[in-house]
This record gives C-alpha cells, structure tokens and sequence, in this order.
C-alpha cells in the first residue's frame, strides 16, 4: 500500500489472408513490428499508411431511382431518443413506398455490372429490409438523402439466406461475440470486399427507428432490452421517472419457453456434469441472451443456433462479417436498435468522418471485432454505451483470432460508458492498438456524463489478453461522470460486493472482474499486460460541491482469483495486470481524494510525472 490508496479500501469461414492484402505487403508488417520495439509509433504510422491510397470503384453510377426507389413523405412522432428520453422525431407516413426492392436490385445490377457507386439522392426513403452490401460497390448517400429503415422485425427474417421455418429466414450474425442465425442487420455484409458506405456530409442520414413504437404497439426495439428502470451503472434517471417500458417476457434477459428446459436437447454430447456447469443454477440460462451463451459453450455449431422471431435478441445496425477492404465515410447514423457498427473478421476497414450518434441502450458506436488492420478517423461518437470496443469474440467463439493493428485518432467523443474501450467480449486476444490526438469532450457531463475515459474489461469468463496498448494526446476539458458505479461480486468473493467503481468514475480503468455474476463459465483468466498511457489532460467541472475531474482517477482491478470456478485445483496460472506505463498526465481532481487510486492484484504500474489533485507522483506501485 501507499499514500495513494486507503489500507479500507463457430463454423463460419476464416477471415481473409495475408494473400487478400488491400494495400502494404507482409514484408512491410514484419519489418513495423520489429522498429515497433524501438519507437510503438512508428508501427501505427506503417498501419495509418496502409490506407493512404483509397478503394477505387468503377465509374458509374446506379441511382437507385431508375431501379424504381420513390422518396416518401413523414409525419411527427414522439419517440425515445435514449433510455430516458422522448423527443418529436419524424417517421414515414402510413402505407409509405417501400425501397429495398430497389435499392437492393441496384446494388446487384452494379455487383453484376463489375462494380460503380450506388446513388441515393435527397429526400426521405423508406426502406422495409436490410441494405446487403456487395463486393466492389459503393452505396453512397447524397447530402440530405434520409434513409429510414422499418421497425418491424418481421422485416429483417423474411430475406435471409437461411431459411428456420416460424424463426424467419435469418442470417449469420454475430451478437455479443457469439455466433448465431437471428435478424438481419440493417446493413449487412458477408464474405465481401471492395466495397463502401459513404455519404457526402452528416446531412445523409441512417436512421434505424429505434425508439419509434413498433406498429400498433407501446413498445421499440429498445424495450427488448428489459431494463425495469436505469441503472446507476449506466442511465441517470430524469426527475420524472420516465424510461423505455418493456412487455414482461418479451426481452432478451426474460426466460423464453422457446428454449428448451435442458441442454440435453441440442447438445446430447455433453454429460449430465457438464450441462449442470453451463447452466448454472435456476433457469436464467433459458433468458435470450444467457441461452446463446450457453449454445457457444456447449459446442452447438453457429447454423444450429437459431433465434428470430420468437426471440429478443436486438439487430446491429451495420453488422459486416469476414469482409476485406471496406470503407465507411461520411455519414450519420442514429437511432440504432443495438451496436452501431460491428465489423467482425475483416482486415482492412477504414472509418473516417462520421459520426456515430445512438444513445439508446448498448448502442456502441464501433466495434472492430477480431480485426486486423482498423485505422478510425475523424469521426463523432454520441453514444448509449461505449464509443468504441475493441473486441474479439466470447468463450468459443473465437475462430476468426485476435484484433490486431489498428488505430484511432482525431476522433471526438461525447456520451457513453467508456470513450476508448477494450472488450469485454475479448476472448480471442487484442493486440498492437494505438489510439492518438482525441478529444472525450463530454458535453453532456450535467446529464449524461461519459462514464469512464480509456476503459478495459474482461473476467474468468471472456479471458483474452490485452497487450502492446499505446494511448497519447487524449484532452478531457469537462472530466467524467463524479460518481461512482459498481458492479455486485460473487459469493464469497475476494473482493467485497460493490466496492470497486469499475463501471463508473474511474479515468483510467482496467477491470478483469468485469460483472462476473452473468456468466456461469468462469475459467479464462485474462491477460493484461504492456500498456503504456501518456499526455492526458483532464478538467474540472464544478459540481456544485466543488471542482471534480471524476470520482477516481485510476482503478485497476486485476483477475480475482477465486472467481474461477473450473475443474483445475489448484486454478490456473492468474497473473496480475502488469507493466503499466502512466506518464505526463494532469488527471484533474478526484471527488474521492483520499484514495484517488484503487490497485488489486498489480504488479508495475509506473507513474512518471502525473498529477492527481495537487501532487505529482514519480513511482512504481504494486498492490
């Protein structure tokens, strides 16, 4: 202890090869990698110039008008703008013409054609159907062009390669790192390349209705995701008390009797042991989201897996899998029934200039997931959860490797549970990021604070490593959220329950207990090691109890051992978080500034010249 801390306290296809290569060759890579030893920078500039020269289409255009698309009128319609609240919005009037025929057959006449661009001009377009993106075209959005995709969720079953009888015809998807036939994306790409989503400027708009009730109906997309009321992890409840309803038994954490009572069902392989450990206690396994968990655990193959109708588990709004050479520019996209973007096995994905803007329930703005090669750009993210997670898949599921070699830089962010975040769906490793010059503004700090800056979590469930993590030039001029948030530990925990503000308050947060208590499987231990954060500037705002930057400035939780609950005795190797670099930083000052730091289970974390309140701390600690 030191005077910082109080002594209380599947199957589908692997993604593309080095043989794919968009732009750099493997010679190139190896040599990054070993002046990355020297100088880590000098590797992420190798990364940023892989994309210095653009995709390229053929030239000429497909608008989609002349394959029969007709602009629509709209009405007004309160609608939910977050979990909290309601604003007026617009919405196709009744009975509105419906594009995808057309906007579909426009992007495979351009397929056909050996690629082009495919126009959509100004105006308002109703689209009832997934936009399923095609190698080498570009579908690209004129300034002022709408795109308001239906709310019906009947809708993303009817056009899926897969075809589940009363579930729908689905596709494969991807949801919270694990595999699965459900709902189509509202765009959505698989086993493509060349190809692009871009628009003229933040006018062209993705809007996938989110918050605008369901036909005939007092409930969204938004509702399935079961909340009772906000959650002090995540939401500040208004005075009023006003948040999203759900209908009971129609959500992704309510038990579904389409689920079978047992295991034994679609995995008779498994002994009578091991369906008791996946399941767990009582029949929370048999809720949406728990019971495809337990399919990836069991070993039921992706195509057995099958959810849609009937089910709750919410669509991405741009989901792209195994994809090469993709580019997403331009845009706004806002109103997402669950992650923004999640490109999941793709290599060579360029994000510039747009802005990510969803701040319903786990609206992630970018989720690169087992990816390789990500440069993200000069975009915006105003989210309902984190802005961007590095991912790379949750138990089983982690066929297509580890994420590797991207950066961030230029970006700012504003709302969210995490600014630059990393996992918790991490079980296939995150490698070689770097993340530079980046603005959390937070300007919504009086009412919707960002939880935590730079963010990482996992647990003995998703496992994973972490490592070669370099963070530089990150101004935060309104701090973040002031007070804390926790999540509950198991029974007979080593650490006590709630005691940890890993879900809110820290600047700095790196958390390998990450909510334990959902997941029945606990025996990966996570990795964290090799990450080095320099030049964070952190304000103050004035609480009206006193200028505060956040509630801790940094909280590092390493794995806790007697989370572990697999059949080795003694457990497996559970290494501390180590060497940790935190240099020339002001982290402002922390409401809790009697233990402005929280280490467990740490070995190396140096401080060089960073100060928290008024003092500057040149050491290294270990707790």
């Amino acid at each position: 202890m030191n005077e910082l801390m109080n002594p209380k306290r599947r199957t589908l296809i692997q993604a593309a090869s080095a043989a794919g290569l968009w732009m750099g060759t493997g010679m190139q890579a190896a040599s990054a990698a070993v002046t990355a030893k020297a100088d880590p920078w000098k590797q992420a500039q190798a990364i940023i110039d892989r994309f210095a020269r653009p995709i390229r289409f053929r030239k000429e255009d497909f608008p989609v008008t002349n394959y029969g698309a007709k602009s629509c009128d709209v009405k007004p319609v309160e609608a939910w703008v977050s979990f909290v609240d309601r604003k007026t919005l617009s919405t196709p009037v009744e009975g509105a013409h419906d594009c995808y025929p057309a906007i579909r057959a426009a992007i495979e006449a351009c397929h056909k054609a050996g690629g082009g661009r495919v126009l959509i001009p100004a105006g308002n377009w109703f689209c009832a159907g997934p936009i399923v993106l095609l190698s080498n075209v570009n579908v690209h959005l004129q300034a002022g062009a709408h795109i308001y995709f239906s709310n019906r969720p009947e809708d993303y079953a009817k056009y899926g390669e897969f075809d589940c009888g009363p579930r729908g015809k689905l596709s494969m998807t991807r949801w919270e790192g694990n595999d699965c036939l459900n709902y189509s994306s509202m765009i959505y790409a698989f086993g493509q390349r060349n190809f692009a989503l871009t628009a003229d400027d933040w006018t062209a708009v993705l809007d996938g209705q989110a918050g605008v009730n369901f036909p005939d109906s007092e409930y969204c997309w938004w509702s399935w995701k079961g909340r009772e009321k906000p959650s002090s992890a995540g939401d500040i409840a208004p005075g009023s008390g006003n948040w999203v309803k759900h209908k009971k038994g129609e959500t992704e954490v309510s038990l579904n009797p389409l689920n079978p009572a047992s295991l034994a069902e679609v995995a008779p392989h498994l002994s009578e042991e091991k369906i008791r450990f996946i399941q767990g206690e009582g029949d929370k396994w048999r809720r949406d989201s728990n019971y495809l968990r337990a399919l990836a655990e069991a070993g039921v193959p992706a195509n057995k897996r099958v959810f849609g109708i009937g089910h709750f588990l919410r669509p991405h709004m741009v989901q792209v899998i195994n994809c090469t050479n993709v580019l997403f520019q331009g845009y706004q996209l806002t109103n997402s029934p669950f992650w923004q973007h999640n490109p999941v096995g793709c290599r060579n994905v360029h994000v510039k200039g747009i802005y990510a803007n969803s701040i319903g329930p786990n609206s992630d703005g970018f989720d690169p997931e087992s990816c390789e090669y990500v440069l993200i750009e000069d975009s915006t993210f105003d989210t309902g959860d984190d802005c961007i997670a590095v991912d790379s898949g949750k138990g089983p599921d982690v066929q297509y490797g580890p994420s590797k070699n991207i950066v961030v830089q230029n970006c700012k962010m504003h709302s969210g549970h995490g600014a630059m975040t990393f996992g918790s769906i991490m079980s296939g490793g995150i490698e070689n990021v770097f993340a530079q010059n980046l603005v959390f503004e937070n300007s919504h700090w009086r009412t919707d604070p960002l939880n935590i800056a730079i963010r990482l979590k996992s647990n003995m469930s998703r496992g994973g490593y972490l490592k070669n993590l370099h963070i530089r030039n990150i101004q935060i001029p309104n701090g973040i959220r002031t007070t804390p948030a926790f999540y509950s530990t198991l029974p007979g925990s080593l650490i006590p329950n709630k005691s940890v503000a890993t879900s809110a308050g820290g600047i700095i947060t790196i958390d390998c207990g990450y909510d334990p208590v959902n997941d029945n499987v606990r025996t990966r231990p996570p990795v964290v090691q090799d990450v080095h954060i320099s030049n964070v500037q952190v304000g103050n705002v004035d609480t009206g109890k006193g200028q505060f930057s956040c509630y801790q400035a940094i909280v590092i939780l390493g794995p806790v051992a007697s989370d572990y609950n697999g059949p080795a005795n003694p457990p497996p190797n559970i290494v501390p978080v180590r060497n940790i670099t935190i240099s020339d930083c002001n982290l402002g000052n922390p409401v809790n500034a009697e233990q402005p730091l929280y280490l467990y289970n740490v070995r190396d974390l140096t401080l060089k010249n960073v100060r928290i309140g008024g003092t500057v701390h040149n050491k290294t600690l270990s707790a």
